[in-house]
């Protein structure tokens, strides 16, 4: 194993209303009307050949606005301490975020998207189609996640989010 590292770089930015953490929504789960765009840089634009046959996608990203690693954080859904690893909290040892989106169309370069739970002007690493025939998972554990309620989830998981209105 080495510890040289890696470089990543962004392929393009993620634009949304989100502009204030706490009023993001926390998981694309309870971000459903939040929309937001892809603006893939001019270089990638290629590489979305075939992406429209595809509803959903995986978007990787840098959190650009995290704050210092944890390794133990207190999650949205709970008050009680956890391992960083068993959450998604963005103060990760490497700052890497995953949302799947839904993908409603493609105009050139941008995707336009659905679902999205993303701060605005964040980097993007990567894009992945989602497909159930790989990724679906009919039987799961979730961990302490199983332990909160729905009703309690949808609060807490739109935070302080308010639709703008048009």
């Amino acid at each position: 194993m080495s510890d040289q590292g890696f470089t990543y770089f962004p392929i393009g930015v993620i634009r949304s209303e989100h502009t204030v953490a706490k009023q993001t929504p926390i998981q694309p789960a309870y971000a459903k009307g939040c929309q937001g765009r892809v603006e893939l840089f001019p270089p990638f634009a290629q590489g979305l050949q075939d992406l429209e046959g595809f509803s959903h996608l995986y978007l990787l990203f840098h959190f650009h606005r995290a704050e210092p690693a944890q390794l133990i954080v207190k999650p949205f859904l709970q008050d009680i301490e956890r391992g960083i690893f068993a959450t998604r909290a963005p103060c990760r040892p490497n700052a890497i975020g995953l949302s799947i989106v839904e993908l409603l169309r493609i105009e050139g370069n941008v995707l336009h998207l659905d679902g999205v739970d993303i701060l605005d002007h964040t980097p993007l690493l990567d894009i992945k189609p989602y497909t159930a025939k790989f990724d679906r998972i009919a039987a799961t554990r979730n961990g302490w996640q199983d332990e909160v309620d729905e009703t309690t989830a949808q609060q807490l998981g739109r935070r302080e989010y308010q639709a703008t209105t048009p």
